[in-house]
């Protein structure tokens, strides 16, 4: 991809791409469980790819996830679009500045990037998050983790330096993530890097040298590349079709009123009672434990529920809130599945718990707002006015 964006930005290209491109090398060593030596030569390959292509580059550990603040879990305000006019003025003073500086761009070699690198990760980072994922039961679920995790990691990184796209995914309002290659096979990469010597670096992965049915994600590519090989256009479709779903409003709800979002994906949390059948159910039976003892419930006194808390879990006012329990309840059902796999929440990143606290804190508020005195001394000050 990056020697795609290379030859779109040279001006042989017939359509020549108009945006500052940055990379971001995510280093996932530890959750693949590779020594340090393994990574600092991972890395040492990849800054020579990166310093080669003469793009802003920045090289991050995974493990700075524990650093985050809470705020990469919000959804930022988009800059509001400008005017067709105000497009066309900023098109052409862009070209006019190409134009200006392109014979000295052609005559002067382009000046090195200065590589933009945080410092190393420190032992009990690395230590925390091999811990973290260990305790993932399922492949399935540390699929899903990891990319979780990279993406609030790239996309800090992207709020930080000021990068608006990211390479159409708006769940995160101020950056959008788009996939370009996302129809190519890794079979048409292999034989296009081949074909173009393009350097390449190679990393295990979580999946790697892992059975068809390990996991959900192996499972799936492995039917759908079954499927290409026979219909060469299965993939296109199944993108465009799944492109096309979209989910109908509830009745008595705004089309564009956006509602509680995911702690994780960032999804509209979309898990009220007011749905099918089969998913209140599911997720009901998902709660209830396997074997409950008699005796536990013939001593357990019978409380009604007072509260609602967020996407229509009801629990009950109680002195200890269980931390668990907040948690999963600001989850959408893909992220809630794969938190069965994780025994405790305790080994999280504390950014994920702390944004989870400031939510349900901020939903008990609105839930006693109504209750609330509103103060009238200005009125009471002055009765003779209207």
């Amino acid at each position: 991809m990056l020697w795609q964006v290379l030859e779109g930005l040279s001006r042989d290209s017939a359509k020549r791409l108009r945006f500052v491109p940055g990379v971001v090398y995510a280093d996932e060593g530890a959750a693949c469980g590779q020594s340090p030596e393994d990574r600092a030569k991972t890395v040492a390959e990849a800054k020579l790819v990166l310093q080669s292509v003469g793009f802003p580059w920045h090289i991050v550990a995974l493990e700075e996830v524990f650093s985050l603040p809470p705020s990469v879990l919000r959804c930022s305000a988009r800059e509001p679009v400008g005017t067709e006019g105000a497009y066309k003025a900023a098109v052409d003073s862009f070209l006019q500045q190409q134009h200006a500086l392109g014979e000295e761009q052609q005559s002067l070699p382009c000046p090195p990037r200065p590589p933009i690198r945080a410092g190393p990760p420190t032992a009990g980072q690395t230590e925390a998050l091999s811990t973290l994922f260990s305790s993932v039961e399922t492949l399935t679920a540390k699929e899903e983790l990891l990319r979780t995790l990279r993406t609030h990691l790239i996309l800090h990184v992207a709020r930080t330096h000021g990068y608006s796209k990211g390479f159409s995914d708006e769940r995160h309002g101020d950056v959008v993530v788009v996939r370009p290659m996302r129809e190519h096979t890794l079979k048409e990469v292999a034989f296009y890097n081949r074909l173009f010597a393009v350097p390449s670096v190679f990393t295990p992965a979580v999946d790697t040298k892992a059975p068809e049915k390990a996991s959900i994600h192996r499972l799936m590519e492995a039917f759908i590349l079954r499927l290409q090989a026979q219909f060469p256009s299965t993939v296109s479709t199944v993108y465009r079709t799944s492109e096309k779903l979209v989910k109908a409003p509830r009745d008595g709800c705004a089309a564009g009123t956006p509602g509680p979002r995911c702690l994780l994906c960032m999804c509209v949390l979309d898990v009220d009672t007011a749905d099918s059948a089969t998913a209140f159910g599911a997720q009901t039976s998902s709660q209830l434990p396997q074997t409950q003892p008699p005796v536990a419930q013939a001593e357990a006194p019978t409380v009604s529920c007072c509260c609602t808390g967020m996407g229509g879990a009801r629990h009950c006012c109680r002195t200890e809130e269980d931390p668990r329990a907040r948690v999963i309840e600001q989850l959408c059902y893909g992220c809630r599945v794969n938190m069965k796999d994780l025994p405790s929440l305790d080994p999280l990143p504390p950014y994920i718990l702390a944004e989870a606290q400031l939510r349900s804190q901020r939903a008990e508020a609105e839930q006693i707002q109504e209750y609330l005195l509103e103060d009238r001394e200005d009125e009471d000050a002055r009765p003779g006015e209207s």
